[in-house]
């Protein structure tokens, strides 16, 4: 693979060779695939393209990872029991590959509008315009063309700047976290997280380590000033991760005036801030304040990715620091994430040319119609058994069942529906929310939408205690 001349679509072979692995595997038993290392070896790539590629594949819900153990495939056949035993999270991945599926479980708003064409398109351009590498993996950190655009895209005002070097541009938002976990030090450090909190983070978090703190939402969905200024105060906490918009993911994003108090609080504990920006951009409404514009810059870190908000073919985290510069270089170097120059040419361009502007306006207003449509079929399904705020950015709705459900039994009813939901505790490291669940409200399907609510209000009846 390293002598072909694509070399920058390496990752799509390796791809394509673990489809290929995984559909023949003859077992309904979950299988362990190669490491990474050893697919490295065999195909003669790098490690971080083995990565990339799994990380996709993941993604698709065509494997999934277990801490300190590697990568699992489990080809399931249509006729096939839906698994009732093992890992909350592995049971929804395997639950969400099986065939005929239809996924409500995930937060993919680009799944409505993506820029995988155009991105694609720039690309083949770039590619016979540079015929060659020019700068071929000899930049560890992400080409600089790339780094300057988010710099300059992240840029507010002279005290709140950031430049290329500060930057950082990894395979996925795995690798990047996972490097941040390492240079931070963080086994056995407080870390207070926002919660309900992404999976994702969770778990990298925990599984390192991490003493974690959660800032839950109350029952009215919105995140208690006083629970964090008691926490910052008794808990020693070092590094809070926080959503740009905290509280956003409940669909109660915090006022102006908290968010404010929550900078003043977090200045006064002398804590860190780690912005998780995944959901950047999205919101419904312009003019949206950022925690960044108003926490202490001396004392902030953001990550976020690009496939949210462009679609899967622009897999890559990325990270922003002012501070940390030669151990960040030398994880990333250490890395040696091999990135596709082209590509985050093409994604370059797109900023600077105005045309991620342009898609994210229009993606934005289809999120939005989203929303409010299936804000209405909630309504005239689900009215009495649910409650929840309306999301103001996104593309999920955070919900909780009015009445005590066993919503494990709940989410095993509606896979055998053939419909993925996510419960709520799979958001929490400490048994929260059993009573809530999240639902995509973007999802394409040739399922009929109010059918399968009324089937999910059959679900949360059935899975009432008592």
């Amino acid at each position: 693979m390293k002598g072909d001349k694509q070399a920058d679509f390496a990752y799509q072979a390796v791809y394509r060779y673990m489809i290929n692995l995984i559909n023949e595997v003859g077992t309904e038993a979950r299988v362990k695939l190669p490491s990474l290392r050893h697919l490295a070896e065999r195909l003669n790539v790098s490690i971080s393209t083995i990565q990339y590629a799994y990380s996709l594949l993941e993604k698709e819900g065509r494997v999934y990872s277990v801490a300190k153990s590697g990568y699992y495939a489990l080809p399931i056949a249509s006729n096939t029991p839906c698994c009732t035993a093992g890992d909350l999270l592995e049971r929804l991945y395997v639950g969400a590959r099986r065939p005929g599926m239809l996924v409500l479980s995930a937060d993919e708003p680009a799944q409505l509008l993506s820029l995988d064409a155009p991105l694609l398109q720039l690309e083949r351009e770039l590619v016979r315009q540079y015929p060659r590498q020019l700068q071929p993996y000899s930049q560890p950190c992400g080409i600089w063309e790339l780094r300057a655009a988010l710099a300059a895209r992240y840029t507010h005002s002279p005290t709140r700047c950031w430049q290329a070097d500060d930057v950082y541009i990894g395979a996925d938002l795995r690798g990047v976290l996972a490097i941040l976990i390492e240079v931070l030090a963080l086994r056995g450090a407080a870390v207070l997280v926002e919660s309900p909190c992404d999976w994702l983070v969770l778990r990298l978090l925990q599984d390192a380590g991490v003493r974690m703190i959660e800032w839950p939402c109350n029952e009215q969905g919105r995140l208690d000033l006083g629970y964090l200024q008691q926490q910052l105060r008794t808990e020693g906490v070092q590094l809070a991760v926080l959503s740009s918009t905290p509280g956003i993911g409940t669909g109660a994003a915090l006022s102006l005036a908290d968010q404010a108090q929550v900078a003043r609080l977090l200045e006064h504990a002398g804590c860190w801030v780690l912005e998780n920006d995944i959901h950047g951009g999205l919101e419904f409404e312009a003019g949206t304040r950022y925690l960044r514009d108003l926490v202490n810059p001396d004392r902030l870190m953001v990550f976020s990715s690009f496939e949210k908000v462009m679609g899967p073919e622009a897999p890559y985290g990325y990270l922003l620091s002012r501070h940390l510069s030669t151990q960040l270089q030398r994880q990333f170097l250490l890395r040696a994430f091999r990135l596709s120059s082209i590509r985050q040419r093409a994604i370059a361009r797109l900023h600077h040319n105005g045309r991620f502007d342009q898609h994210l306006e229009q993606l934005r207003d289809l999120l939005k119609g989203h929303a409010d449509a299936m804000h209405v079929r909630l309504e005239q399904h689900l009215g009495g058994r649910l409650t929840y705020r309306r999301p103001q950015a996104g593309a999920t709705y955070w919900l909780r069942s009015t009445e005590a459900v066993d919503m494990r039994r709940v989410f095993q009813n509606m896979l055998a529906r053939q419909v993925v939901i996510a419960p709520g505790e799979l958001f929490s490291v400490s048994g929260l929310y059993q009573q809530h669940f999240r639902l995509s409200h973007v999802a394409s399907t040739h399922h009929s939408l109010d059918l399968v609510l009324e089937e999910l209000a059959q679900a949360l009846k059935q899975g009432q205690h008592g």
